[in-house]
């Protein structure tokens, strides 16, 4: 059993110490749980600990997208749906490369025994966003969940220094 709780606290003080990026718990408006500026990760105060765990792990990734390439920068931006299918592929590399800064982030700090769940859990995020992108449709990330995806591999982390951009208020964030 994955101690969510014990391994968001651990990731929360590694981002924060290591990284120079600020969290703050607080209320996401809905239908959101988490958001990100480049400088900062916001996650709402409702999610269960397991939720807080991907939320913090994948916004960090993308806060490294953001803060070491324009093109993700941009990539971050809000899509109205439908996205075009020729869209897709980049789109999905992002939120790919996002869960593989996330999982090296783990492992920095020793958590080791996560990589499956997280690898299913961001093959759930990758469903979802395809989903909406598609139709527009917010069906609950749950709909999506199946156990034993890939396993992902962990992506170093380049140096970066954080910088606070425009928030993504209104983005896709499960």
């Amino acid at each position: 059993m994955i101690p969510f709780e014990t391994y968001a606290k651990q990731v929360e003080q590694h981002i924060e110490r290591d990284y120079g990026i600020h969290v703050i718990t607080r209320d996401v408006p809905d239908p959101f749980t988490g958001d990100l500026n480049g400088a900062e990760i916001h996650i709402d105060y409702a999610v269960k600990p397991e939720e807080r765990l991907f939320l913090l792990a994948h916004l960090f990734g993308h806060t490294v997208q953001w803060n070491t390439s324009n093109v993700d920068l941009a990539m971050g931006g809000l899509r109205k749906p439908p996205v075009s299918d020729d869209q897709m592929p980049i789109l999905m590399q992002y939120e790919r490369d996002a869960a593989r800064y996330a999982l090296q982030l783990f492992h920095q700090i020793g958590i080791t025994d996560a990589d499956q769940w997280l690898s299913d859990y961001a093959a759930c995020d990758e469903a979802y966003l395809m989903h909406f992108y598609r139709t527009g449709e917010r069906l609950p990330s749950s709909t999506f969940w199946k156990d034993g995806s890939p396993i992902i591999q962990p992506r170093a982390i380049p140096p970066f220094t954080p910088v606070k951009r425009t928030s993504r208020n209104d983005g896709i964030v499960i």
